[in-house]
């Protein structure tokens, strides 16, 4: 061995193992074998919800079967259109005493609704007094709505009956003193090939002879309304009933969900809500252009349900749901994602999806061509919810609800 050798040999040093450093091994041990137990134990807990989830998706039938719908951007909530607090000024009626009164009408001091229960009420002089019931008890279910009747539209008649729309059992001319009730339209009887199966709302001619009304859907019932809007069915109708001949006919097909309707003051034209595509048209029904169609406003802020007149000769029109921008809106967000929706109603039902819709009332005032004139709003509703209709009575703005326990009443002055 050389001397070169020995000098780049260096000593090995015996290697000390001390407590510390055995602990330390084992700790690090200890930990990687907890994180792997951890890694499997939720490889283990995500696999239990997905497979169920992906079996879900894959084997169960969606109810709807989505069209494409086509949006443009909302308009933006400035100007006429910005926020504000205004509904809030109004006053709760009757709260807890009547359940979705959807529509209203007013002869003299005498208020009339309809509601969830399948009653048709007064109330006069503070008091809720019954006048009919178009269907028959129970009622308080989704299974029993179709039997036990749901009014909506409501007017006064030239003689003083009501004309009522009850979604499910047709159109009827109510006596309001005696409570007798005459079916005028029935739901059963095929028009142009298909039966009525979502009778909405109804205007009436001056002197009673012409009634327009509207069929939501051939397809669908109004306790399914959220699958109408959803699916974007295209097979609603506005159609004329002759109280005279007794005839009725399809004035307008083809419509998204139409909804509230509303004679011009000079009887020339009917406006038509078409919710789900947020518009309104207008159909002519005498003059030059009878028998001819436009569209009166699209493109609005929300999804318009019930017109009414207003005192300064335009319209006013309920929202519940408003396409916020700047925001988001559900139905403008899935309008082009159609894979989404079957997913939604996959796994969703009717009632936790239209939870996920914000509350947003809204009144608007237009002009009698359409334009803006005013609007009130309560973000979040908290005092005006699920809005339906805004009748103007003696300065009053008295707001409908299709499923909120009270009226609510709005002075005007005070807006």
């Amino acid at each position: 061995m050389n001397e070169m050798e020995v000098r780049q040999r260096r000593p090995i040093r015996p290697q000390v193992v001390t407590d510390e450093a055995t602990e330390q091994n084992v700790k690090d041990r200890s930990s990687t074998y907890s994180g792997k137990v951890f890694m499997v134990t939720f490889l283990i807990l995500a696999l239990l919800v997905l497979l169920p989830l992906l079996a879900a998706i894959f084997v169960l039938k969606c109810p709807i079967e989505p069209q494409q719908l086509s949006f443009q951007e909302p308009p933006l909530l400035s100007g006429i259109l910005e926020p504000n607090l205004k509904l809030r000024q109004a006053e709760r009626l009757f709260e807890g005493q009547l359940v979705g009164p959807e529509s209203i009408a007013v002869f003299g001091d005498v208020v009339y609704t309809g509601t969830a229960d399948g009653q048709i009420l007064k109330i006069e002089d503070g008091k809720i007094h019954t006048v009919a019931r178009l269907g028959r008890p129970p009622c308080g279910t989704r299974e029993l709505e179709p039997t036990c009747g749901r009014p909506l539209g409501i007017r006064v008649g030239p003689n003083g009956t009501l004309f009522v729309a009850d979604c499910y059992l047709g159109i009827f001319e109510v006596n309001p003193v005696t409570g007798d009730a005459q079916m005028l339209v029935y739901p059963g009887n095929p028009i142009q090939g298909r039966k009525l199966s979502f009778v909405n709302d109804l205007t009436v001619t001056q002197d009673g002879k012409k009634i327009y009304f509207t069929d939501s859907s051939s397809k669908w019932q109004r306790r399914d309304y959220s699958y109408l809007v959803m699916e974007g069915t295209d097979d609603g109708r506005l159609l004329e009933y002759d109280t005279v001949t007794k005839e009725v006919k399809v004035l307008l097909d083809g419509l998204r969900f139409p909804n509230g309707v509303q004679l011009s003051p000079a009887e020339d034209f009917v406006l038509v809500a078409e919710t789900t595509m947020a518009r309104i048209r207008r159909y002519y029904v005498s003059g030059l252009r009878k028998g001819g169609a436009d569209m009166f406003l699209e493109n609005m802020p929300g999804f318009p349900d019930n017109i009414r007149p207003s005192s300064s000769g335009g319209y006013w029109v309920a929202m519940s749901a408003v396409r916020q921008n700047p925001g988001f809106s559900m139905v403008d967000f899935l309008s082009q994602r159609l894979w989404l929706r079957e997913l939604i109603f996959k796994l969703l039902s009717q009632e936790t999806v239209m939870k996920l819709v914000p509350k947003y009332s809204m009144v608007l005032e237009l002009s009698d061509d359409g334009i803006y004139m005013r609007s009130f709003h309560d973000p979040n509703g908290e005092v005006v919810t699920y809005v339906s209709e805004a009748l103007e009575h003696d300065g009053n703005l008295y707001l409908g609800s299709y499923r909120s326990p009270f009226i609510c009443r709005l002075k005007l002055q005070d807006v």
